[in-house]
């Protein structure tokens, strides 16, 4: 620029720091994974009506809605929402099997939280396995927890609420669909008793359990089963992790349900409506 009192020119610079590329980080996925009895297994109670289901020499396989969960973390990487997804199981040390198939199904790595406690409440119970995925949540730092939303053994629902609790995260269970919007929150549609209702999570961590109508998990391909072997499946032991793993509830009593009824054939309607009518007295 050029100064008014006098004919010189006076340079000024101006100090312009480089242009740095910026990569935005993209979400670390953490899903959960529970071994329990296959679901086509017709289980047996054991004798004494107090130690639960007989477990010996018994098909096991991944919980059906740990299925969902898994399947979805996967497609959210798959769409470039995510940059890595992280299985972890808690159990026996035939849990790794479990996390194979979700390694096959397309998860990048795995954990397994070891112990010989029985996971389907007889010993193991929500509170305890919400703690211990607290402690792995501070360790792999994801920035979304997918989960079941139960398991099909204790059928209780709690560990999502419980997890997300203890973490203070946001929360939104059922889920039936889930969206990524372009400013990473996530609009989430979830069964209710009503019907449905969406909720959006304006930013992560959150904690997402999965509904049957989710989505339908994809099938574990040969190729794939021998890639997961090459995975790696970190373990820890649940008794290191400072959580007092006792259970809150005593289990009193396990039983099978009374045999049904020989059923009844009958000719026409009328003779079926009648039979409603007087004998079972269901309608009048």
């Amino acid at each position: 620029m050029r100064c008014k009192m006098c004919r010189w020119f006076v340079y000024t610079q101006v100090y312009m720091p480089p242009k740095i590329a910026i990569q935005e980080r993209k979400m670390r996925v953490l899903v959960g994974v529970k071994r329990v009895v296959d679901y086509a297994v017709k289980v047996r109670v054991n004798p004494d009506g107090k130690s639960g289901v007989d477990l010996s020499n018994i098909k096991m396989s991944m919980n059906p809605f740990c299925e969902i969960a898994v399947e979805e973390a996967v497609r959210l990487k798959e769409s470039k929402a995510a940059s890595e997804v992280v299985a972890v199981s808690i159990g026996p040390k035939q849990c790794t099997e479990t996390l194979r198939t979700a390694l096959a199904m397309g998860c990048d790595r795995a954990v397994h939280v070891h112990t010989g406690l029985r996971t389907d409440y007889m010993e193991l119970q929500p509170l305890s396995v919400a703690q211990i995925l607290e402690k792995v949540v501070e360790k792999e730092e994801p920035d979304l927890v997918v989960l079941g939303k139960q398991s099909i053994d204790g059928d209780c629902g709690q560990t999502g609420p419980m997890l997300a609790g203890l973490l203070n995260w946001a929360q939104v269970t059922f889920a039936a669909k889930v969206d990524v919007n372009d400013d990473k929150s996530l609009l989430v549609e979830r069964e209710t008793d009503a019907g449905t209702e969406t909720i959006q999570i304006n930013s992560l961590p959150a904690v997402i359990t999965c509904d049957l109508r989710l989505n339908e998990p994809r099938y574990a391909t040969l190729p794939n089963i021998m890639k997961a072997k090459k995975k790696k499946v970190d373990t820890m032991e649940a008794e290191d992790l400072g959580v007092d793993l006792m259970p809150r509830n005593e289990v009193l009593e396990v039983y099978e349900p009374p045999k049904r009824k020989e059923g009844v054939m009958v000719a026409n309607v009328d003779e079926l409506l009648d039979k409603l009518r007087n004998e079972a007295s269901v309608i009048s």
